[in-house]
């Protein structure tokens, strides 16, 4: 029996699978890409295609460990990614929080003395001026 593709009792395809899959960043340690290195040293080139396959590396892998091997024995160390710390980047940041506080507190402080200044003028006070406090508190 022919079945035509308008016909509804056809069964509709399987989805494609469309989820995205983010892979981890591999990391290795000096440790690893010493012992690799070395082993790999040792073997042939048979080998080597074989102990990269058992341990899912590229042949690029193998290269720039050996490259940074090569730079005095010192390339292959663990590195700490990001930037580099920096005190006076964080004391920046300190004092620019320091100063956002301080400019919140002025400027309730000016709110507050604005209406001191309202309720004076409603009751018919008059508040001392800034010349007579000052003067004030140097008398003291």
């Amino acid at each position: 029996m022919h079945v035509s593709e308008n016909d509804e009792s056809q069964e509709p395809e399987a989805a494609q699978d469309t989820e995205v899959v983010v892979r981890k960043r591999r990391t290795f340690t000096a440790t690893y890409k010493r012992r690799i290195v070395e082993e790999a040293g040792r073997m042939t080139a048979e080998d080597r295609g074989a102990l990269l396959r058992r341990e899912g590396l590229y042949s690029s892998h193998l290269h720039q460990w050996q490259a940074e091997l090569g730079r005095n024995g010192k390339g292959l160390t663990d590195k700490k990614r990001g930037p580099k710390a920096n005190p006076e980047r964080e004391q920046i940041r300190r004092l620019e929080r320091e100063k956002a506080k301080l400019e919140k507190r002025l400027h309730q402080a000016e709110l507050i003395i604005g209406a001191q200044k309202k309720l004076a003028e409603l009751f018919g006070t008059t508040l001392p001026t800034e010349e007579e406090i000052l003067g004030h508190k140097r008398d003291r």
